[in-house]
């Protein structure tokens, strides 16, 4: 997810990739970004540490972006090179995030400016160093509806809209289809079933999101195979759910529930669904969640097809 600010257009062709400010290697020392009318003097960016990523997660919950309590440790494994701040004079004010899921695509999040530094270029020099990790990927971002249009400038196209529900969901009572709690034997089948869902293969991802502290997950397992898998994680407020794949509404339901059922009547739960998808509106709706805001999915580039149909739920705005 990506917040407001100011948002450099992404650099057209590898020479005007070359003026983008030199990012250091995982490890080494800080450097102060190359002196020019775009790079704020002083400012040194560098992949983060994931101690400084738990700061940036903290900005996040602070601009209510509700993310999980073990978003952090779930995420920055993923591609611990695609995690950016900037520091300012040794402090930390900037972050962009720019995940490598292959050699075709990337997702941006966490681009964010602390509030006491902004409306200084911070964010844009910060923004061109973390870009030009992707190199030739597409690249996608939920961006917030205020920021769609600077977007676009920047080389990225619409391509639908989500929206977050939230709310105490309903007991339907009886489960629309079994479903069984995942287990490490589940996990092969289930990274195959995601990867026609998600535009590229993210096992390792998997195999930590499924099984961190407080998380739930469950499968829908038809005729001996996995039909759909959905996973509910504690939040800052309340739980949020995401992803959830499954094959048919029925299965999006049975599991949805099965994530659900053991939450308090209190408990809210928050879930971002593509407009798109009709069916995984009605679910919402029907377990009594109300749309609170919404993001715009962009793109770069050409995104790797997937079995959209089978998208009740996205993982996460930051991650995708």
């Amino acid at each position: 997810m990506t917040s407001t600010g100011e948002i450099p257009r992404r650099p057209a062709s590898t020479e005007a990739a070359a003026d983008a400010p030199t990012v250091p290697a995982p490890g080494a020392a800080a450097t102060t970004l190359a002196a020019g009318p775009d790079v704020p003097a002083g400012l040194t960016v560098r992949p983060a540490t994931l101690d400084e990523w738990r700061e940036v997660a903290a900005w996040a919950a602070a601009e209510s972006w509700n993310p999980g309590r073990a978003d952090v440790d779930c995420f920055h494994p993923t591609d611990p090179d695609g995690f950016f701040v900037g520091r300012l004079d040794g402090r930390l004010v900037s972050s962009v995030s720019v995940v490598n899921y292959s050699a075709e695509y990337a997702f941006l999040g966490y681009y964010l400016v602390h509030p006491e530094f902004r409306g200084r270029g911070l964010g844009m020099a910060t923004w061109r160093a973390a870009v030009a990790h992707a190199g030739d990927r597409t690249i996608g971002l939920d961006a917030v509806p205020a920021q769609e249009a600077t977007y676009r400038r920047s080389g990225f196209t619409t391509a639908y809209r989500t929206t977050r529900y939230r709310g105490r969901p309903a007991r339907p009572g009886t489960p629309a289809a079994p479903v069984v709690p995942v287990t490490a034997e589940h996990l092969d089948e289930i990274a195959d079933y995601d990867r026609q869902c998600f535009p590229a293969g993210r096992r390792a991802f998997l195999s930590r999101w499924l099984t961190a502290p407080g998380h739930h997950a469950y499968a829908q397992v038809r005729d001996g195979r996995v039909a759909g898998y959905g996973v509910l994680r504690p939040a800052r407020d309340g739980y949020r759910l995401g992803p959830l794949f499954a094959d048919t509404s029925r299965g999006a339901e049975a599991v949805f529930d099965a994530l659900t059922s053991h939450l308090g009547p209190e408990d809210e739960v928050h879930i971002d669904i593509p407009d798109p998808h009709h069916s995984a509106r009605s679910l919402a709706l029907s377990r009594g969640l109300e749309p609170d805001s919404h993001t715009m999915r962009m793109y770069t580039g050409p995104v790797p097809p997937t079995r959209s149909e089978r998208g009740y739920a996205v993982t996460s705005l930051e991650l995708g």
